[in-house]
C-alpha cells in the first residue's frame, strides 16, 4: 500500500538506506512498495535487487518536484515504465527547463497528484488522498471519479528520532536555521511505515480507495532480468564473430610492430591472452578502448594507459598501453580471469585540453542515448559537516571554529553541546550529500541507459547517470575510463615548442631507447628532475638518490615503494637497506628468492602476491588474482576467500613446503597485500617519467616552458621559473609588443605571459596579443590606450609590471603620462577621431626607478621577483658557511646555511606528534632538505615564504644528505623604497 517510499537518495530529506528501508517494511509485512526518491531514481535497481533478496516486490517510480513544490508522483508499470519516466526527467535534465505543473501521457507509467489537483486527469492519472485528508471527502459526491483515488502514505523516515535528522537535513539543505526550517519545507512526522493493520484501519471507511491502490500495485511489474547481467555494448561491429576475428587481426599486427615477426614468446602470450578475451566476451570493450585511442592518435594527441589494463600483451600490441608486460613479467589473470567479479578498466590519460575532444568523440560515435558519464555520490563523512550543523543550531562562528579545531579535541570531547553535533554527525554517517561527476568514468551501453537510471547534466556539460562507479559494476557496466593530467600537458606542449623553436619533430614515443640513455639515467639518480611527471617531489628525488636510481626497473620500483602504505609499514626502508646489499638478503625459502630476487626479497607489487601464491602455494593465476584482491579487502564472499586461504595452505603442504615457512610467507603476504600497488601502474608512470626525463635532458627550455603553461607540476610558479632560467634561458618580463597570454620562448629569449599578472583583467589577457597580431606591435602608450581601450586602473598594472618598457622611459614618468592621458576617466574615448592631435608634452624632472622598486612590483603582481632574487633582498649579506654541494662533507657536524623556502610537508610520528620536512635552495640555486623534529618545530616554526637561517646538523641516508634542524629563522628583507 505504499507509493510514495523515499530513501536517503531523496538527498537532504530522506534519512533511511534502500537496505534499512527495505528491513522496516519486512519487519512490517509488506509485500510490495514503490521507491520514488525526489527527482531522482538512483536507488532503483539497488531497492530491486534488496526486495527481491527479502521476497517483497519492488515497483519504481519518481516523486517530481519543482521549487521543494510536490507536482506528482510516476509509478512505472514495468521497465518500458521506467524508462520513460527516466527519458522525462533527463530530458528537463538535460535542456535545463523547469518541470511542468502536468506531464505527458505515459504509455507505461501512472502519474498521482497530491489531493486538490483540479485539472481533468487522463486515464494513466490518479489523486492521492493521505489519511490526514480523509475528512475532505466527508459528504462529497465520489462517484464518478472514486476509481481515481489511491491511498497516499508517503514514507520518509523510519521513526520519530530520525525526523529529528530529517529536520537537520532540510536546515542544512535550505542553509538555515532548524527552527526556521518551515512546515512546507519538510515532511511530516507521520511520514513513515505504520503498524500492520494501521493503514487499512485509517482507510477503513474508504475500503475502495485500498482497493485501487492494491489494483493499482498489482498491475506493476518490474520486469528486469534478475542477476547480474552484462550491459555494455555487446559488439563492436555488429556481430561477435567479426568482433573476434577483427581482434585476432589486430592484436597480430600490432604484436609484429612491437617484437617484430619471430617472436614466439609473445604470440604465444597473445593467443593465450585472446583465449581468455573471447571466453569472457570482452572483445567489443578492447576494440571500442582501441577505437578510441586510434581517433586520439589521428587526431595528433597524446595519451597514457595505465591502470591493470598495462598487464595485458593484447593491450600493449594495440598501443592502448607502452608497457610491455613480457619485459615486466606483468600476470594476465591481474587484469582479466574467468573468474574475476569486478570489470576491468583501462584508464587513459590525456593532456587536460585535449580529453574533452576525446570524450566528445565517443558520445558521438556510440550515440547519447547509450553514452553517459559516470557519477559520484559524495557523503556527510567529512568533519567540515560538522560546521553545517552547528550553523543550523544557531552556534556563533567562534564556539563552531572551537569544535572543528583538532587542537581542541580533548576539550571538546566534555562538551554538551558538541556531544549532540557528534551525534548528528554520526547518524548521517555514510548518507549522501550530493551527486557529483567521477573523475573520468565513461559509459557504453548496448541499449538506452535511461533503462536504469534517469540522466543529470552537471557543469561538466555532458549527460551524467545518478549513480556511482560501485552501482554500475553491481548493475553490470564496465567503465572506460578517460583521465587527464597535467604531466601530458607538459609532454606535449614541449614537443610542440620543439617543433617551432628549433624545427626539430620529436618522436616522444621511443621509450626504448631513453631507458638506455646514460644522460638520462644520470639526472635521474642525482635528482635533478623538477618539473618531470611523479619523479620531482622532494620524496621521490631523495627516494631515486638514496637507490641510484639508474635504469628503468628500479624506477618502477620505486614509483611503488614510494606510496604512503609502503612506506610507513618499513618496507621501504627494507628494500632501500636489501637494494645496496643485495648479498645479504635472507629468502625464507628458495622459490621466494627465485621470484623476489629482483625486489630483493620484498614484495613490492600486487603482481608479487600474485606470483608467490602461484609458485609457493601452487594456485593458478586465477585464484591467486582472488585471493589477493580478497586480502585487499574486496572479495565477493568470506566463504570463497577463506577457502582459498586454506587452498594456498593445501597447495604449499603438497609441493612439501615446511609448515612453519609457509606460515611466515603467509603472514608477510597477508601484511603487505592491503596496501600493494601495481607493477602495471608504476610501469606507466615510470615510462612518462622517462618521456619527461628526455624532454627535460636534451631540450630544457622548451620543457619547462611547457610546464609552466600547463599548471606547472608539485612545486609553485617561480620555482619553474627559476628552473628555466637555470636551462640557459633569458627570462624576460611580460611585454605587450613580446607577450603571449601564456610563456612564450624564441630562440633563448623566454617572455613570462599575461596570464600570470594578478589582477589584470581576462579580456586584456587575449586582447593585448590579438591587437597586436591584427595591427603591429605597439608604437608607444597612446597607440596601446587607444587601439585596446584600456582603463586607468589596468594600464597602471600593465605599467608597475614593466610590461611597457619598450617605450623607453621610466615605471614613474609611464605613471605620470597615463594619468594625464586618461585623467579620472575610466577608459579613454574609443570613437574616431576626424583629426589627431597630438597629446600634450611636459618637461619632467628625471623619475628613476630602482631595481628595488621593480622587485616589490614583480613580487605584487607576479607573486616573485625576477629583477633581483629573494637573497638580494635580504637585509644581511650573509649567505651561510656552506652551500648544498658541500654537505656531504659535513656528516655529522653542525652547519649554518641560508635557504629560500620551497615546500615543507607535515607529517605525522607515530605519538601522533607533528614534524615536517623542509626544502629549500641555497643562493647557487641548488635544493637541500631538512628535518624538523616535534620538540624544534613550535620554536622554530614555518613561517611561510622566503630565507630563513638554519643551524642543524648534517646526517646522511644512503648517500643522501640532509639537517636535522636546531633552531630556524627567517631573515628579514629590506622594506620596501616606496612604503619609507
Amino acid at each position: 500500500m505504499y507509493l510514495n517510499v523515499h530513501s536517503h537518495y531523496s538527498l537532504r530529506y530522506g534519512t533511511m538506506s534502500i537496505k534499512t528501508l527495505v528491513e522496516e517494511a519486512q519487519a512490517r509485512g509488506i509485500t510490495q512498495m514503490v521507491i520514488t526518491d525526489i527527482n531522482n531514481s538512483t536507488g532503483v535497481m539497488e531497492f530491486m535487487r534488496e526486495c527481491r533478496s527479502k521476497k517483497i516486490k519492488p515497483i519504481g517510480g519518481i516523486e517530481f518536484r519543482r521549487d521543494k513544490k510536490l507536482l506528482y508522483i510516476g509509478i512505472a508499470k514495468n521497465r518500458e515504465g521506467m524508462k520513460e519516466l527516466n527519458d522525462y526527467l533527463s530530458d528537463y535534465n538535460l535542456e535545463q527547463k523547469e518541470l511542468p505543473d502536468e506531464p505527458k501521457e505515459f504509455k507505461n507509467a501512472y502519474i498521482i497528484y497530491p489531493h486538490g489537483h483540479k485539472a481533468e486527469l487522463k486515464s494513466n492519472e490518479y489523486i492521492g488522498v493521505r489519511f490526514d485528508e480523509l475528512h475532505q471527502l466527508f459528504n462529497k459526491d465520489l462517484k464518478d471519479h472514486q476509481d481515481k483515488l489511491l491511498a497516499l502514505q508517503p514514507v520518509f523516515v523510519a521513526n520519530k528520532i530520525e525526523y529529528r535528522l530529517h529536520e537537520y537535513l532540510r536546515g542544512i539543505d535550505l542553509n538555515t536555521l532548524i527552527t526556521m526550517v518551515e512546515k512546507e519545507d519538510r515532511c511530516k512526522d507521520t511520514d513513515l511505515f505504520l503498524q500492520p493493520g494501521e493503514l487499512e484501519a485509517k482507510f477503513s471507511k474508504y475500503a475502495f480507495i485500498l482497493d485501487n491502490t492494491r489494483r493499482l500495485m498489482d498491475s506493476c511489474t518490474m520486469d528486469y532480468p534478475e542477476g547480474k547481467i552484462k550491459l555494455n555494448r555487446k559488439t563492436f561491429t555488429g556481430n561477435k564473430n567479426d568482433d573476434r576475428a577483427l581482434l585476432e587481426k589486430l592484436a597480430v599486427e600490432g604484436m609484429r610492430y612491437r617484437y617484430g615477426n619471430k617472436n614466439r614468446e609473445a604470440l604465444k602470450r597473445v593467443k593465450q591472452e585472446l583465449k581468455v578475451i573471447v571466453e569472457m566476451d570482452f572483445c567489443a570493450y578492447f576494440l571500442i578502448t582501441n577505437d578510441i585511442i586510434q581517433y586520439s592518435m589521428r587526431r595528433g594527441y597524446y595519451h597514457v594507459g595505465r591502470g591493470s589494463g598495462a598487464n595485458s600483451i593484447v593491450a600493449y600490441c594495440l598501443r592502448i598501453t607502452d608497457v610491455d608486460p613480457i619485459a615486466l613479467d606483468l600476470y594476465f589473470e591481474r587484469f582479466l580471469n574467468a573468474e574475476r567479479s569486478s570489470p576491468p578498466d583501462f584508464d587513459i590519460d590525456y593532456s587536460w585540453d585535449e580529453r574533452e575532444d576525446v570524450q566528445d568523440y565517443i558520445f558521438k560515435r556510440y550515440g547519447k542515448a547509450h553514452t553517459a558519464l559516470l557519477g559520484t555520490m559524495s557523503t556527510f563523512k567529512d568533519r567540515s559537516v560538522i560546521r553545517e550543523i552547528g550553523k543550523v543550531m544557531g552556534l556563533p562562528k567562534t564556539e563552531i571554529d572551537g569544535f572543528t579545531d583538532p587542537s581542541r579535541a580533548a576539550v571538546n570531547r566534555d562538551n554538551n553541546t558538541f556531544k549532540k553535533i557528534m551525534a548528528i554527525h554520526s547518524m548521517m554517517g555514510n548518507m549522501p550529500n550530493q551527486r557529483s561527476i567521477h573523475a573520468g568514468g565513461v559509459l557504453i551501453s548496448e541499449e538506452p541507459i535511461t533503462y536504469y537510471t534517469a540522466l543529470d547534466l552537471p557543469p561538466k556539460g555532458m549527460p551524467t547517470v545518478q549513480w556511482d562507479m560501485y552501482e554500475a559494476e553491481l548493475i553490470g557496466y564496465d567503465k572506460y575510463d578517460i583521465l587527464s593530467q597535467r604531466g601530458i600537458g607538459h609532454i606535449k606542449e614541449a614537443v610542440k615548442l620543439v617543433e617551432q623553436n628549433q624545427q626539430k619533430r620529436l618522436d616522444i614515443h621511443q621509450v626504448q631507447e631513453f631507458i638506455k640513455d646514460p644522460n638520462l639515467n644520470n639526472r635521474l639518480k642525482t635528482g635533478h628532475t623538477i618539473g618531470c611527471f611523479y619523479i620531482e617531489s622532494p620524496a621521490m628525488r631523495q627516494l631515486n638518490t638514496k637507490l641510484t636510481c639508474d635504469n628503468y626497473l628500479t624506477l618502477v620500483a620505486a614509483s611503488s615503494i614510494i606510496r604512503p602504505g609502503v612506506a610507513q609499514s618499513g618496507m621501504m626502508k627494507t628494500y632501500i637497506q636489501n637494494f645496496h646489499a643485495p648479498d645479504q638478503v635472507k629468502y625464507l625459502h628458495p622459490v621466494m628468492e627465485e621470484q623476489l630476487k629482483e625486489t630483493f626479497g620484498v614484495m613490492v607489487y600486487q603482481e608479487d602476491v600474485i606470483k608467490v601464491c602461484i609458485h609457493y602455494g601452487g594456485m593458478d593465476g586465477t585464484d591467486a588474482d582472488i585471493l589477493r584482491r580478497g586480502m585487499s579487502g574486496k572479495y565477493r564472499s568470506r566463504v570463497e576467500f577463506d577457502r582459498l586461504v586454506e587452498k594456498f595452505h593445501e597447495g604449499a603442504m603438497a609441493l612439501g613446503r615446511p609448515a612453519d615457512i609457509t606460515k611466515e610467507v603467509w603472514r608477510q603476504v597477508s601484511s603487505f597485500a592491503g596496501y600493494s600497488f601495481s607493477k602495471a601502474h608504476s610501469a606507466s608512470f615510470a615510462v612518462e617519467s622517462y618521456q619527461s626525463l628526455y624532454l627535460k635532458t636534451y631540450y630544457p627550455m622548451e620543457f619547462m616552458v611547457g610546464v609552466l603553461n600547463n599548471y606547472g607540476g608539485f612545486y609553485t610558479r617561480w620555482l619553474y621559473v627559476h628552473e628555466l632560467k637555470k636551462s640557459g634561458a633569458n627570462v624576460h618580463l611580460p611585454c605587450v609588443n613580446k607577450s603571449s597570454p601564456v610563456v612564450s620562448i624564441k630562440g633563448t629569449d623566454a617572455y613570462l605571459g599575461f596570464v600570470g599578472i594578478q589582477g589584470l583583467e581576462g579580456r586584456l589577457i587575449e586582447l593585448i596579443p590579438e591587437e597586436r597580431k591584427l595591427g603591429g606591435d605597439y608604437l608607444d602608450l597612446e597607440d596601446f590606450v587607444k587601439r585596446t581601450e584600456i582603463g586607468l586602473e589596468q594600464l597602471i598594472i600593465l605599467i608597475r609590471c614593466g610590461c611597457l618598457r619598450f617605450i623607453g622611459k621610466s615605471k614613474k614618468a609611464l605613471l605620470w603620462d597615463a594619468h594625464g592621458m586618461l585623467g579620472n576617466k575610466t577608459k579613454p574615448n574609443s570613437h574616431a577621431e576626424l583629426f589627431h592631435v597630438e597629446a600634450k608634452q611636459y618637461i619632467m624632472p628625471d623619475l628613476i626607478n630602482t631595481k628595488l622598486e621593480d622587485a616589490y612590483h614583480e613580487l605584487e603582481l607576479l607573486g616573485f621577483p625576477l629583477t633581483l632574487s629573494m637573497f638580494d633582498l635580504l637585509k644581511t649579506e650573509y649567505r651561510g658557511d656552506i652551500r648544498t654541494d658541500d654537505l656531504i662533507k659535513y656528516i655529522g657536524q653542525t652547519v649554518k646555511m641560508v635557504g629560500l623556502y620551497v615546500c615543507e610537508k607535515t607529517v605525522h610520528t607515530k605519538n601522533n606528534k607533528k614534524m615536517w620536512f623542509g626544502t629549500f635552495l641555497d643562493v647557487d640555486g641548488n635544493f637541500f632538505d631538512t628535518t624538523h623534529f616535534p620538540n624544534s618545530t613550535p620554536t622554530y616554526p614555518f613561517r611561510g615564504a622566503g630565507c630563513y637561517l638554519i643551524l642543524g646538523k648534517v646526517v646522511e641516508d644512503f648517500g643522501f644528505p640532509s639537517i636535522e634542524v636546531i633552531k630556524f629563522a627567517k631573515l628579514p628583507i629590506v622594506n620596501n623604497p616606496v612604503m619609507d
